[in-house]
């Protein structure tokens, strides 16, 4: 058992953390959150008490803040809002962690929180910076790593597109497309976000949808059509995508951002899941844990070794999260979102 420290930090003296307050209609504002000042949480048997150096900012939340049906319960009204954190062991009664470890785990947005030692992992940030284990090798890079070979199970030569190519998730899948020698071609908003796609990910092209040619640009970057789809956004880009799939394809359906505030998302060419033959799988990666062990090691070591490459915006002070929150949404962020809370 070790003994509660505060490490040198003075201030550990209340926690500040953001609730929902209510529940958005439409587009979030930051009036759906609150920011409370509770007490630093006490640990019991089996404990491990964690300050929070950074959390995790995922589209994944908006859903999560209507009280809908979907595949993981609505955020509590009241409580502390859910989420990817990543920090240092402050105190344990866990064996198996001591005072200064790094982990990650799903504490939230606060800056101290508890659970049983069992819901975190410890990670080495030696070659891997703390920040990374919430992104390119967190759940998002997990995220990237089973769509892309689980479902979309590319083969060298074959074409992949990936929608929000700059994002988080999108930025891995290009990446690992690469390795196993397919073409990919990335569809991201604004041409400094598609220069990057390009030039340090090292997709083969990339398609600006705000351009307003989308079906013609997508066209000229892979004439033959596409095998693979991993698709994090719907409405137009996926419709579009659907023309140009080519025969016995594969589409990965990640997420659907561009309504996750209730827009509508037509579809106009579904046609194309029947005539060719398309395999269309939806999939929740808290729902392969079989396969977070490889997808981590395989991704640490790409990371550490510099050749899987990965962008941060990072928000400063906990204050920031719910404006930083509502422009992930809007694509203003570049990369993974997160919060600096220390």
């Amino acid at each position: 058992m070790n003994a509660i420290t505060t490490t040198g930090d003075d201030k550990m003296t209340s926690n500040k953390q953001w609730l929902l307050d209510n529940r958005p209609k439409g587009q979030p504002s930051p009036s759906n959150f609150r920011l409370v000042e509770a007490p630093v949480p006490e640990i019991g048997p089996g404990e491990v008490l964690v300050r929070n150096h950074y959390f995790s900012l995922d589209p994944y939340m908006r859903g999560r803040m209507d009280d809908a049906k979907s595949y993981s319960a609505p955020q509590p009204l009241g409580q502390v809002m859910l989420g990817g954190s990543a920090g240092e062991v402050l105190a344990s009664q866990d064996p198996a962690f001591s005072v200064g470890d790094k982990v990650v785990g799903s504490l939230g947005w606060q800056q101290y929180g508890k659970c049983k030692g069992a819901l975190l992992r410890k990670v080495d940030t030696t070659r891997v910076p703390l920040s990374a284990w919430l992104g390119a090798v967190g759940m998002p890079g997990v995220t990237a790593w089973v769509g892309l070979n689980t479902i979309i199970a590319p083969k060298a030569a074959e074409t992949v597109v990936v929608s929000a190519a700059s994002g988080a998730v999108g930025s891995v899948v290009g990446q690992l497309a690469k390795l196993k020698g397919c073409r990919v071609v990335g569809v991201a908003g604004g041409p400094e976000k598609c220069r990057a796609v390009v030039e340090e990910f090292g997709f083969d092209a990339c398609v600006d949808y705000k351009a307003g040619n989308l079906s013609a640009d997508l066209k000229a970057a892979a004439p033959d059509g596409f095998d693979g789809n991993f698709e994090n956004v719907g409405g137009v880009v996926l419709d579009t995508i659907l023309s140009q799939m080519n025969a016995f394809g594969r589409i990965a359906v990640c997420g659907l951002i561009s309504g996750y505030s209730g827009e509508p998302m037509p579809v106009n060419n579904f046609r194309s899941v029947l005539v060719n033959r398309l395999k269309v799988e939806g999939f929740i990666v808290s729902e392969h844990m079989q396969h977070w062990p490889a997808a981590l090691a395989e991704l640490a070591e790409l990371v550490g070794s510099g050749r899987l490459k990965y962008r941060e915006t990072i928000a400063e002070g906990i204050e920031a999260a719910p404006e930083a929150f509502i422009g992930l949404l809007k694509g203003r962020n570049f990369g993974k979102q997160l919060v600096r809370v220390a």
